[in-house]
């Protein structure tokens, strides 16, 4: 799980790319990934290449599914489609309510049991 808050720079990409890749790496396996981003301001664009290469590292380490959690926003939407884009068994969704998110992760196998927990604000 990961809680994204604030307005994010490059160097807060970063920081947070480097605090989830040392949490993430103790995962084994494929498994899956609960993101709320309600409390997310947005970032300006040199965040883009940082969370592209992040998402590619966790596909890379086992990430098939990924549910993004917040209140219905198209700038948010566009932002997160500009960063993070499905292929081959990685697959992400956006919901408007956690029970939703949750439901649809264990529809397609992953239950959180054992949970990786990354706070980051900016």
């Amino acid at each position: 799980m990961a809680y994204v808050r604030g307005s994010w720079n490059e160097e807060a990409a970063e920081a947070y790319s480097d605090e989830y890749q040392q949490q993430a790496s103790r995962l084994s396996g494929n498994w899956g990934h609960l993101v709320f981003l309600d409390e997310w301001s947005l970032g300006i664009p040199e965040i883009v290449p940082v969370i592209q290469q992040l998402v590619s590292w966790s596909i890379e380490h086992g990430l098939t599914r990924a549910a993004h959690v917040y209140s219905p926003s198209m700038l948010k939407r566009l932002q997160l489609e500009e960063m993070i884009h499905d292929g081959g068994a990685f697959i992400h969704k956006g919901f408007a309510s956690v029970e939703d998110a949750v439901n649809w992760l264990q529809q397609e196998g992953y239950a959180l049991q054992s949970a990786v927990s990354v706070c980051w604000q900016e």
